[in-house]
């Protein structure tokens, strides 16, 4: 049976050089008694010299992750991580098997010692100790970590605080810097520190970030756990803190101001122009709608599109957009679409003349394709932008029912703009409450190829109109 000792200074690079030695002798994980300064000698021990049978490579993942978990607190550690690279010298693929139990279990260590050198660098806290004309400032913080994270956490120090002497002073294992160089050495007992007048700085700092408003006193906890409280002077007024944070919260929002910042005017104003407000005379309507610059249609357009018809219509028709014959005009459903709408309408009993049509987009939006303007699909943004007329269209009018033909009718009329051949031939809702009955756009009609399909679909839009006759009768 061998034995391995492990120091208490420089635990990780010695439990290297044991491992690789066992490793290159073959000799079995059962055959080797690990322990470290604090291990009972063991009878059946021995420290025989081993013969090495070849090289040794050994996975970089595994090295950097033993190098965390060597400083774990269970006993066990040593001997863990040998049993799993003795697994692993014949199955190098094991470092990534996240089922697997032994790997798990030295995951959990590895980021237990980790999440220890994070409390360590978060809640040392140091006491000038030094003459006050010494060359270097000097410094010392007494701290109880929970695992042995003083040795793997001391470069930190080095780096952060390399122009003042300092040391860090544990049960365990010291850290001390001193004239730009690292040493360590044993633990000690809690040492008297002198009191250090930045401290009291740093508590009022403490004390005036803190914002009682925001207090969660369990996950403040998570973050720093009670055990480190007595060696952190700032924590001696928490309690108080704590206690006082629904009084001093209840102060904060009677002393907030009652007056919005400057900025919610823009905000205000914004929300503002999404929202039709539009309450002028219902002559100026069509004059206010073809001024309208609300969004980059109106750029290329050749005018806006106005509705027409009765302002006391009990049906309200809205289409998609005006198209290139309706742009030309400036009159709605003029064009192929609009000529096929009035042939089913006659067919289905509709009057046109008694209903008030309109677009829920004004402009034509278009793409130049030679000597033709290639129509262009409304995006959300434009169509919430013309909503003000819409909204502003139904207000004037406030027919008993509104038929949208189409994605681009339906997403302003209500909202959205899907599946509208399932939503059609169903009656829906405005944000008003008006009655809306969803049906297919006459352009679509005419864009079926298929003489099949294209006859279902007017007979499925013949019947929408019909049922719009009947729901007004």
């Amino acid at each position: 049976m061998h034995r391995a000792v492990m120091p208490q200074i420089g635990t990780a690079q010695a439990w290297r050089d044991a491992a690789r030695q066992f490793l290159a002798a073959g000799i079995r994980p059962e055959d080797i008694l690990w322990g470290d300064a604090n291990t009972a000698p063991d009878l059946f021990g021995t420290d025989a010299p081993l013969r090495p049978n070849g090289q040794v490579s050994v996975p970089r993942s595994f090295v950097s992750m033993a190098s965390s978990v060597v400083w774990h607190g269970d006993p066990e550690r040593f001997a863990r991580l040998y049993t799993f690279l003795w697994r692993l010298k014949d199955a190098p693929h094991l470092m990534t098997d996240r089922g697997d139990r032994d790997l798990s279990r030295l995951r959990q260590m590895e980021k237990n010692v980790h999440r220890c050198q994070h409390k360590m660098k978060a809640f040392v806290r140091f006491r000038e100790i030094g003459e006050a004309d010494a060359p270097r400032r000097s410094f010392a913080a007494w701290f109880e970590p929970t695992y042995h994270t003083v040795e793997p956490t001391a470069d930190f120090f080095v780096r952060r605080f390399s122009d003042m002497d300092w040391r860090i002073l544990t049960p365990d294992v010291s850290a001390v810097f001193e004239n730009g160089k690292l040493s360590f050495h044993e633990g000690q007992e809690k040492p008297h520190l002198p009191e250090d007048a930045s401290e009291q700085l740093w508590i009022t700092y403490f004390q005036n970030i803190f914002n009682p408003a925001r207090l969660m006193v369990k996950a403040m906890q998570s973050e720093m756990p009670k055990k480190y409280w007595k060696n952190m002077p700032e924590a001696a007024f928490i309690p108080r803190m704590i206690a006082d944070a629904p009084a001093r919260a209840r102060a904060m929002a009677q002393a907030a101001p009652s007056l919005p910042p400057a900025r919610m005017a823009q905000v205000q104003a914004q929300l503002a122009a999404h929202h039709s407000a539009w309450d002028g005379p219902s002559d100026a309507l069509p004059a206010a709608i073809a001024a309208c610059t609300r969004c980059p249609l109106h750029c290329t357009a050749t005018q806006a599109v106005v509705g027409e018809g009765p302002m006391d219509a009990d049906l309200m028709i809205v289409g998609e957009q005006p198209g290139d014959q309706e742009d030309l005009s400036g009159r709605p459903f003029v064009g192929p679409a609009g000529q096929l709408f009035d042939q089913i309408a006659v067919q289905a009993g509709l009057d046109r003349s008694r209903a008030y049509v309109t677009n829920a987009v004004k402009h034509f939006k278009f793409t130049p394709r030679g000597k033709k303007r290639i129509h262009q699909r409304p995006n959300t943004s434009e169509i919430d932008h013309c909503r003000w007329w819409l909204d502003a269209e139904v207000a004037q009018v406030k027919p008993k029912l509104i038929l949208g033909m189409g994605a681009t009718a339906a997403e302003g009329l209500t909202g959205r703009r899907d599946a509208i051949l399932a939503r059609r031939g169903k009656v829906e809702e405005a944000p008003d409450g008006t009655p809306v009955l969803l049906t297919l756009h006459p352009s679509y009609l005419l864009r079926l190829p298929d003489r099949a399909a294209k006859a279902d679909a007017t007979a499925q839009f013949r019947a929408d109109l019909e049922t719009a006759v009947r729901m007004l009768a």
